[in-house]
């Protein structure tokens, strides 16, 4: 990927060693760049407006403007022109994980998942994919369908088309918390057919991301751990 630009990223984060920390790893990488630093919300939200990175990775607990608010301003429902958000946090809990997907955020990450994570989650962020902490996903998503205006089935949309036994395999992986990579493995296939997969099934299902391939997953009974 030598012909590609390095991918820009913003990091807003109240700790210095955090975000010291982020950049020396993020740099280190050769197709990540950082390019903006911010230590609260509104800041982040200025600087992301005028520099426009790529990906922007946001501490949820921060000064002036939280990160969850700072998602919605940058990445929600009502954004003209949305940013990629990756929501990078110590705290392991529902209400913010749900928060940060429903507002925006196309990752959520804990800091303790290590350097690998960061980046893998930086460049699925990039490409319009998303990651999700795996400690966290099969909680987050078993939590949406237990939500009573998402209960199960009947409140789940129908695919536009069927899907396939084999796309119906991704989706489980997918709703598992299994990155590309893993998938490929696990069903003994390539990394191009996985990603041929999922661009199907986003267009069957309407989902903008992974994260809502993985909802649909859990409402419609479609997540189960079976191979």
């Amino acid at each position: 990927m030598t012909d590609r630009s390095p991918i820009r990223v913003l990091i807003a984060d109240d700790q210095d060693m955090v975000r010291t920390g982020f950049r020396f790893f993020l740099d280190a990488q050769p197709d990540i760049t950082v390019v903006a630093e911010a230590a609260d919300g509104e800041t982040a939200v200025r600087l992301a407006r005028e520099v426009r990175p790529d990906v922007c990775l946001l501490d949820i607990r921060m000064p002036k403007l939280d990160g969850l608010e700072a998602t919605r301003l940058l990445a929600g429902p009502g954004v003209a022109d949305p940013l990629r958000v990756v929501v990078v946090t110590t705290f392991d809990l529902d209400e913010y994980v749900y928060g940060a997907l429903r507002g925006g955020a196309c990752g959520f990450l804990l800091k303790d998942s290590g350097p690998t994570l960061l980046a893998e989650a930086v460049r699925a962020a990039a490409v319009g994919d998303s990651l999700v902490s795996p400690s966290v996903t099969v909680r987050l998503l078993k939590h949406v369908t237990a939500e009573p205006d998402n209960a199960a089935v009947p409140g789940a949309p129908r695919p536009q088309e069927p899907l396939t036994d084999r796309e119906l395999d991704v989706v489980r992986l997918v709703a598992l918390g299994h990155t590309n990579a893993e998938i490929a493995a696990s069903m003994f296939v390539s990394l191009s057919t996985v990603k041929t997969h999922l661009g199907s099934i986003q267009l069957k299902l309407a989902a903008r991301n992974r994260v809502e391939i993985a909802a649909w997953a859990w409402r419609t009974g479609h997540a189960g751990d079976g191979t």
